[in-house]
């Protein structure tokens, strides 16, 4: 937690309390206690971005998001915890670290809501993802990270980041609350230009054989897949769901990577022409600092050439969804991760099994000079899975995550010494 939402809190819980009593009951979310990763702004409360020269920002307007929950009697009782400007897990007060294995990182950005969300401190939270931070923590933690289609969900006073890539979803400990959260928050709002009205089709009792699940088969035999992919995709097939082998151009995706680079350092220049990247804690190579200053070298002909890379992977994509109802992937599998956060196409994570670490793992490049706790005997910590959807079908995805859930059986396994 960066910030305690105490005295909101309370009221909202009362004025929960009150209206439930009365019986006017406002949904599944009516004073459920929530968080939010702190680059959501909330009027009169610090959103610090997890920044240091951002510390002491106070807006006096809650993002469209917030307002949402507001609306629906969800009660917000904690700012959580990001690395600086959306970037690893480290923020102005230190590393936020797994419930699961906690001489590691929770992974990032959105460390605080999985953290959080993984040792019971909250009910739900809410994340954001640009290039993997949803997903990321959720696989560490152990959590349910559902990231929506871009343009699904209204970013109107959220952090920008990434104009064209930034996303807001829920991080749950069940497949059905990220799907009653979702519902909450989506549809357009007038500050965000790219949200747009939306209609979302799930039915949790419906039933899910005869989807066509894709997935690549060269990914499934490497690393990072585990044996618990290769299991889940042993339930696919049980579960009456068609395993369809699908395939991509072998191009260079981390190219796209570019756009990123170019969208963040435009959207933080003032720090670096303010000279004010020298302020944040995390200054190595892969850190922030580096990077704008690096992409201001980057040409435009660098640019444009990315974005034909993008629409050209957008059509691939379109071609793969024509076969198939959705994919299943390594969750942190490099390739698909850039691919699907460059395309907005909707991702569920959900835990699927235990493996075995033998080492701290981290965000951020190899320190010689700080190496990572080594285990001995290795420790077990939860895996999870990706299912990839059609655009605006988060429904689908939610059908065929639940009915996974339940074939897996993770429900109720928490870290030890939480809640």
């Amino acid at each position: 937690m960066i910030t305690l939402t105490r005295e909101l809190a309370m009221a909202q819980a009362q004025q929960a309390d009150r209206e439930i009593a009365a019986g006017h009951y406002r949904g599944p979310l009516h004073g459920i206690p929530w968080g939010g990763k702190d680059l959501l702004d909330t009027a009169g409360i610090a959103t610090t971005y997890g920044a240091e020269p951002y510390r002491n920002r106070v807006p006096t307007r809650d993002a469209a998001v917030v307002q949402r929950l507001h609306d629906a009697g969800a009660v917000l009782i904690a700012k959580l915890s990001l690395g600086a400007l959306a970037l690893n897990d480290i923020w102005f007060g230190g590393q936020t670290m797994n419930p699961w294995l906690l001489e590691e990182g929770a992974s990032g950005s959105s460390a605080g809501p999985g953290a959080a969300t993984a040792a019971g401190l909250v009910g739900f939270s809410i994340g954001s993802e640009t290039g993997g931070s949803i997903v990321s923590p959720s696989m560490r933690c152990g959590v349910t990270g559902l990231r929506p289609t871009y343009g699904r969900v209204p970013r109107t006073g959220a952090m920008t980041l990434c104009w064209s890539l930034d996303k807001l979803g829920p991080m749950t400990r069940s497949v059905e609350d990220g799907l009653l959260v979702l519902q909450a928050i989506s549809g357009p709002d007038a500050g965000d230009v790219a949200s747009v009205p939306t209609h979302l089709d799930f039915d949790a009792s419906a039933g899910v054989a005869g989807l066509r699940v894709g997935y690549f088969p060269a990914w499934m035999k490497e690393s990072p897949a585990t044996d618990v992919d290769r299991a889940a995709l042993e339930t696919v097939r049980k579960l009456g769901m068609t395993p369809t082998e699908v395939s991509l151009p072998d191009w260079p995706y981390n190219s796209l990577s570019l756009i990123l680079f170019a969208e963040a350092a435009a959207a933080f220049e003032d720090l670096t022409l303010g000279g004010h990247l020298k302020e944040l804690k995390a200054q190595v190579p892969d850190a922030w600092p580096n990077l704008f200053r690096q992409s201001r070298f980057l040409s435009a002909v660098d640019f444009v050439q990315a974005d034909r890379l993008r629409r050209s992977v957008a059509q691939e994509m379109a071609r793969i969804f024509s076969q198939v109802d959705l994919l299943l992937v390594p969750s942190l599998r490099d390739e698909i991760l850039t691919i699907t956060n460059f395309t907005g196409h909707p991702s569920l994570t959900l835990p699927a099994g235990f493996v075995e670490v033998a080492a701290a793992r981290s965000d951020w490049a190899p320190d010689p000079k700080n190496p990572l706790p080594k285990f001995s005997p290795p420790r077990r910590v939860p895996h999870g899975v990706t299912l990839i959807g059609r655009l605006f079908d988060e429904g689908t995805v939610g059908r065929a995550g639940l009915a996974m859930k339940r074939a897996f059986d993770m429900t109720g396994q928490h870290p030890g010494g939480f809640a």
